[in-house]
């Protein structure tokens, strides 16, 4: 019998607040492959995030500064950690990584970690910004958006747009705006927190739905799979969900990878209206905080992402189960204090 190949592999997002980052989620999965055994090693942004305190999950932490920085501090940390760990695979979780770790895809293919991203003009076209460009180049339905880089062009949103309305951040955070200064109030919350510009959307009402998938990089699907949202926190995000079978999301998917050929994991955030129509709010570039889900039904996809990272030939993924549910919970852990400060100071736990 074959011994199963032990792979280091560094995965990000450990944090756990009411919009959780998937890194956890990444690791069950990985701890589950059933074609390679993993060292498992945490990419930290914060002492206080808790995956990093999972020490049945995650092997070993690094502290790693963040995407803001510029790629040759984020490099001179991960040769830091190469050195010592001598990675295999980075699996990158948080929308902001992203576009440092594109550009350092090739610098680091050469010191022998692998990566399975989308590439830039990828990432660049499906941006909420991009939204209804997108939307026309590859036949999806989006709803009508409008970029605002400054506060005093809401007064012209009435417009063009009708309350509700959605008021969002580049990278994170959405809120339904019910009047204009409720718009200014949100403009200022997320733009404290994120930045400009700030994205105003056409509020589609209907029932919400996700797919998270994988492409080769080629226009294959490698796995899609649909679930109905059954409970949703304040901000939006799916806090439990049941796997479905809808053929007119799985097709919208394959569209989607196809048209744009796109490599890695992802998500789509989806509204299907009262005339039954689904529209498409948004293209999350990485996998979502409820990927065990996808494992649950059969579609272990970090895993695939892993060997299609590595380049190995990695196959359709075919039927999952339907009808299964996620519900997500909080969990204390009880941490000795010895280890919040020994990752405060050294970096490293």
């Amino acid at each position: 019998m074959n011994k199963k190949p032990k792979l280091t592999i560094a995965v990000s997002a450990l944090n756990a607040i009411d919009s959780p980052g998937p890194g956890v989620a990444v690791i069950r999965a990985l701890r589950e492959a059933e074609s390679f055994d993993v060292r498992i090693i945490g990419l930290a942004y914060e002492s206080l995030e808790p995956g990093l305190y999972m020490h049945q999950l995650v092997d070993k932490t690094y502290q790693v500064p963040y995407p803001s920085s510029g790629i040759d501090t984020i490099l001179e940390r991960l040769d830091y950690i190469h050195a010592k760990e001598k990675l295999d695979v980075i699996i990158p979780n948080f929308d902001a990584e992203l576009y440092p770790y594109i550009r350092l895809e090739a610098q680091l293919r050469e010191r022998g970690i692998h990566m399975c991203l989308p590439t830039m003009a990828q990432f660049e076209e499906r941006h909420k910004t991009n939204l209804p460009e997108f939307g026309e180049k590859y036949g999806l339905l989006v709803p009508k958006s409008k970029v605002l880089n400054d506060i005093s062009e809401i007064y012209k949103l009435s417009s063009d747009f009708d309350f509700p309305l959605l008021v969002k951040g580049q990278y994170y955070d959405a809120y339904v705006a019910y009047n204009q200064d409720q718009v200014k109030t949100f403009f200022n919350r997320i733009t404290a927190k994120w930045g400009l510009p700030i994205i105003i959307q056409e509020f589609v009402h209907g029932i919400e739905y996700n797919v998270t998938g994988l492409g080769d990089g080629t226009g294959r699907t490698i796995s899609a799979v649909p679930m109905r949202k059954q409970y949703i926190t304040d901000k939006g995000k799916a806090w439990g969900g049941i796997s479905i079978s809808d053929k007119r999301m799985l097709e919208l998917t394959d569209k989607f990878i196809s048209g744009t050929k796109w490599k890695g994991g992802f998500e789509l955030e989806l509204m299907k209206n009262k005339d039954n129509q689904f529209y498409v709010l948004e293209i999350n570039p990485r996998i979502p905080a409820w990927i065990y889900l996808a494992v649950g039904v059969g579609h272990n996809i970090p895993e695939a992402l892993v060997k299609l990272a590595l380049g190995e030939k990695v196959e359709p993924m075919g039927d999952y189960a339907v009808g299964k549910m996620f519900i997500r919970y909080a969990w204390d852990m009880i941490v000795d204090m010895e280890e919040f400060q020994t990752i405060s100071t050294s970096g490293e736990l």
